[in-house]
């Protein structure tokens, strides 16, 4: 039977057209990332890239209201769906869905240059699971924008031959990096590898040719994004925001490359292992660039000395076919059931669930629309609380849903309060968390605090922070309601 339903349901690859090939991508995309639209947020960061997203669309550039560590084209993302779709989780979550069925796309395209149709076809299936399932993918992150990106650009690099498309490709290198700024890295490492391989070639001028344009397209699209702020007279704040912040924050006592010595190993195993036993084409010019690409993405990881699980999304495109061209070597099984189905149909066990969630939410509470973030928004504005200042020390989409700012620049993104660091770069007159914390509650005096029952406020090593406001809420405040997780307090005084 399960014989019978697998050719059924597998097609003939030599003859899927693009098209298809991209319907099916777009449907699974959306099937598996659908019920997510309705979620309040599913990473912090996304929640800040909103906020910060929507402060452009008020008229504030980047870094000069209010201030978080990413480039600005994340946020001319978020903006540019907030202009012309309005507050809308659905439009932010869809756009991002597009994202990633494109980048798989890219990804099949990419593969056909070096391998079959078939696997092509589920690398591509594969990234798409990738960059959706398992932790906080369901959202719209920084990497998902510059990813798409840099892998529209290496494809445009390996089919294009006229020479004006490495400046498009540089183009969208330009774009890539002024999303996430680490992208720096693989393009680095993809220039060095172009300026060897036209050596090898020789080819080295009409090459060199080729990389001016390519870095020419680069230039132009970083130097755009410093346009506004020249002509505002604060081009100092986009330098400091965009390079001299990450390089500060990169060089945290919280970052160590040893926190991401598995990942290196597992690295080092892959290509030590493949190479020895000859298992990829290593001589074939696609392989070559999306390995060092690869490497490049690991490389700035290590020099971060950090690598949480939606930084990841960036190695993806460019692993999945070579890994696709491995896995199609292994001995075939063919057991009397096939697991394949199984395991297909369990995959997307976090959609699911949360197709579960939306519809128990809707017949419960009558939207589909779910979590802290939307709740507790409601709960203030259906209380007369909806204007009042708030402090989101967790749940702050909720800035975005009452119309309030953070209450500082460096409480934009609520982590961001601990980071003392970055204080210099986002000119802070504070020079320390505790100074900070102490002003927002003392000096600002928010009516309201927004907390998260059963976790501390701060991270658990800034004892002394979690402290301070712990005691500050049992002297000032008094818990009016909870809402699910969410707690709100008001203040007495």
């Amino acid at each position: 039977m399960f014989d019978n339903v697998l050719r059924v349901l597998t097609p003939n690859y030599q003859k899927l057209s693009w098209q298809n090939v991209l319907l099916v991508l777009v449907l699974v995309t959306l099937f598996i990332r659908f019920p997510f639209f309705f979620r309040d947020y599913v990473d912090r960061d996304e929640s800040t890239f909103i906020i910060m997203g929507q402060s452009w669309v008020n008229g504030h550039l980047p870094y000069t209201h209010l201030w978080d560590l990413k480039p600005p084209i994340t946020f001319l993302f978020f903006a540019s769906i907030i202009t012309i779709f309005g507050k809308s989780f659905i439009a932010i979550r869809l756009f991002g869905a597009l994202l990633v069925a494109l980048t798989a796309f890219f990804t099949y395209l990419i593969g056909l240059r070096v391998t079959s149709p078939k696997i092509s076809f589920w690398s591509a299936m594969g990234c798409v699971c990738l960059l959706s399932l398992f932790g906080s993918l369901q959202g719209v992150m920084s990497e998902h924008i510059s990813t798409f990106f840099f892998t529209f650009g290496v494809y445009i690099l390996l089919s294009k031959k006229p020479m004006f498309w490495h400046f498009g490709a540089g183009v969208l290198f330009g774009l890539s990096i002024m999303s996430k700024l680490n992208m720096a890295y693989p393009l680095l490492a993809l220039g060095i590898y172009l300026v060897w391989y036209f050596v090898k070639e020789k080819t080295l001028y009409n090459g060199l040719t080729r990389l001016f344009l390519m870095g020419l397209g680069t230039a132009l699209l970083i130097g755009l994004t410093a346009l506004p702020y020249y002509l505002e007279g604060s081009f100092a704040i986009w330098w400091k925001s965009i390079f001299e912040a990450p390089i500060a924050y990169s060089k945290s006592k919280y970052h160590s490359p040893l926190k991401i010595l598995p990942l290196v190993i597992a690295v080092f195993l892959f290509f030590g292992i493949t190479y020895k036993k000859s298992l990829l084409r290593y001589n074939l010019k696609t392989i070559q660039v999306l390995l060092v690409t690869f490497l490049g993405v690991v490389l700035s990881f290590i020099q971060t000395g950090k690598v949480n699980g939606h930084y990841l999304i960036q190695l993806y495109p460019f692993i999945v076919v070579p890994v696709g061209i491995l896995v199609d070597k292994l001995p075939k099984i063919k057991p009397k059931f096939q697991p394949l189905l199984l395991f297909l149909a369990l995959l997307p066990m976090e959609a699911y669930l949360e197709y579960g969630n939306i519809i128990a939410n809707r017949l419960e509470k009558g939207t589909f629309f779910n979590g802290e973030g939307v709740e507790v928004p409601r709960y203030l504005k259906a209380n007369d609380l909806g204007n009042a200042t708030a402090f989101f020390t967790e749940y702050h989409i909720g800035y975005w849903l009452m119309d309030a700012s953070p209450p500082t620049v460096a409480a934009t993104h609520p982590s961001n309060i601990t980071r003392e660091e970055l204080f210099p770069y986002m000119d802070n007159p504070r020079e320390t968390a505790m100074q900070e914390l102490r002003y927002i509650l003392e000096d600002i005096r928010p009516k309201l605090l927004i907390a998260r029952k059963g976790k501390r406020i701060f991270d658990k090593k800034r004892e002394d922070l979690n402290q301070y406001i712990d005691s500050y809420l049992e002297a000032h405040y008094i818990l009016i309601h909870t809402v699910d997780s969410g707690l709100i307090y008001q203040r007495l005084d």
